[in-house]
């Protein structure tokens, strides 16, 4: 058999490329009706990643409502309809060529040499799925179109059956007619025609069922297509009922919740259940991160305090997907303190503070709290604001006592009304982080510098409807909060309601 190029091609070889394009079709056709059944899904977070060739176009598509929609519904129809072209053979070659462009560009928008997860399963740096099946698409184009389901074949077919029965051509003429495939005997090419047909049903119930087994088992989640991100169901950004308000610190406009990196770091501080660290680290995948700055700066979070540890990888999302969420350093994780400060004013943080555990140990040891004073002179040096941490109220009350002023304050503030809090007890291990709420309250109205409340749920121990309240009412002026994704658009509706309404609190608002 030749096709219009003049290429060979033998029945076994056109058997192998009829299923190839089947398989090829089903899997357009299954990601098409993923998307469709998952009223989450969007192809925002694929361009928002987009770094490479036409990466402006794809990001503004990603920021523009309108476009987007009309993005994320050619997708989702584009691949259904290619799906079922490719499924049924009708307009073979069109099918083709369309879905091979459009994983062209998917691969254009995110090539996986640009993409943070390079090395994944899928991704091998300058091949990946989708170009593998973009090739076996256009090889699909140029091999003849003959199949069980081609539209010439069926169209001949009911023309021939047609022009038979009602007798108006002879025997000469029927031989005449141009077929797709040569046929011997008419009584085959007519069983073989009703067994075309009645494939159809047969393929209606099997997507019925797959779609039926996606409904059941994986409602929550997305199949894995070039321009998918997996998700399950929670609350979405256009489910935001607020916004938060704006405060500033020193020239540093911030919002009135900003993000914690506990969660994202891996510190989860899970209490006895040893193995959670290790599921947060293994759920927080680079990409899985800058989703969830992404989804925190689209909700109006434009802070994340963050271990020195981390700039790294806020460097990457700034360069890698974009993000303009400012960083807080603490100061912490690279070894002393004056390092950390010049890793963190190198790699762009827009304020810095001396972490709570670094001043809590200056305190167990009984050393002068003095030196907490010329470590802020240095971060000032460098014309950032300069702030102390503490977990302890006694560290804040030595360092007042010194004479020594922050720009501002990183104060843990929570009630202590849940099952795991022993403010009773010492050592208070991986359960508690202020045992005196009310004094901490009580005291801290009497400062002028603007305070960051940090541990404002206990850890999880607390609702965010209570901690927020609590903190907000007992003095913080901006609270610091570890979420996951799918706690953000949540945790930021429940605090801008919170601030939308008259709040009462000892401690004027200080910035």
């Amino acid at each position: 058999m030749k096709n219009k190029f003049g290429i060979n091609t033998s029945k076994i070889q056109m058997t192998f490329i009829t299923l190839l394009r089947v398989f090829i079709g089903w899997h357009f056709f299954y990601e098409g009706l993923a998307k469709l059944f998952n009223p989450n899904w969007s192809a925002s977070s694929y361009l928002e990643y987009s770094q490479w060739l036409f990466s402006g176009i794809f990001h503004s598509m990603a920021e523009n409502t309108g476009i987007l929609a009309v993005v994320d519904f050619l997708n989702i129809w584009g691949l259904i309809f290619i799906g079922l072209g490719l499924l049924l053979g009708t307009f073979t070659r069109i099918a083709s060529i369309s879905g091979a462009l459009l994983l062209l560009l998917y691969y254009t928008a995110n090539p996986p040499f640009m993409t943070a997860d390079a090395f994944k399963e899928g991704n091998y740096m300058i091949i990946d799925k989708n170009l593998v099946e973009m090739m076996a698409l256009c090889l699909i184009a140029i091999m003849p179109s003959y199949s069980f389901f081609d539209i010439k074949y069926i169209k001949e077919k009911i023309r021939l059956l047609f022009l038979k029965k009602s007798k108006k051509v002879d025997n000469q003429n029927i031989q005449q007619i141009q077929v797709t495939e040569p046929v011997k005997k008419n009584a085959i090419e007519r069983r073989k025609f009703l067994i075309n047909l009645g494939a159809l049903p047969v393929l209606g119930v099997f997507s019925f069922g797959a779609i039926k087994n996606f409904l059941a088992t994986n409602k929550n989640a997305d199949v894995f297509s070039g321009a998918t991100t997996i998700k399950f169901d929670f609350t979405d950004v256009k489910d935001l009922k607020g916004t938060l308000p704006i405060a500033k610190i020193g020239g540093v406009e911030l919002s009135r919740m900003i993000m914690g990196c506990n969660l994202i770091g891996g510190w989860a501080h899970s209490r006895d259940l040893i193995y959670v660290p290790s599921l947060v680290k293994k759920y927080h995948t680079k990409q899985k991160v800058f989703e969830t700055l992404l989804l925190g700066e689209q909700c109006g979070m434009n802070a994340i305090i963050l271990n020195t540890s981390l700039c790294p990888l806020i460097n990457s999302y700034w360069k890698e997907a974009r993000g303009k969420i400012q960083f807080i350093s603490d100061c912490a994780g690279v070894g002393d303190v004056e390092k950390g400060i010049q890793v963190s004013i190198d790699s762009g943080a827009a304020m810095c503070y001396i972490q709570g555990e670094i001043t809590e140990k200056l305190l167990r040891e009984k050393k002068s709290m003095e030196v907490v004073g010329e470590w802020l002179e240095k971060i000032r040096s460098h014309k950032v604001p300069a702030g102390i941490g503490a977990h302890s109220l006694e560290v804040i009350k030595q360092c007042v006592e010194l004479g020594i002023k922050p720009d501002y304050w990183v104060k843990t503030i929570h009630n202590t009304n849940y099952w795991s809090a022993r403010p009773d007890e010492l050592p208070h291990h991986d359960n508690i982080w202020c045992t005196n709420p009310e004094e901490t309250a009580r005291f801290m109205s009497t400062l002028e510098e603007p305070w960051i409340g940090f541990k404002v749920l206990a850890a999880g121990a607390i609702r965010p409807k209570d901690g927020f309240k609590f903190a907000f009412e007992n003095g913080a002026d901006i609270i610091c909060v570890g979420m996951y994704d799918f706690q953000i658009v949540d945790d930021v509706n429940i605090a801008s309601e919170i601030l939308s309404q008259n709040i009462t609190r000892e401690r004027p608002w200080r910035c």
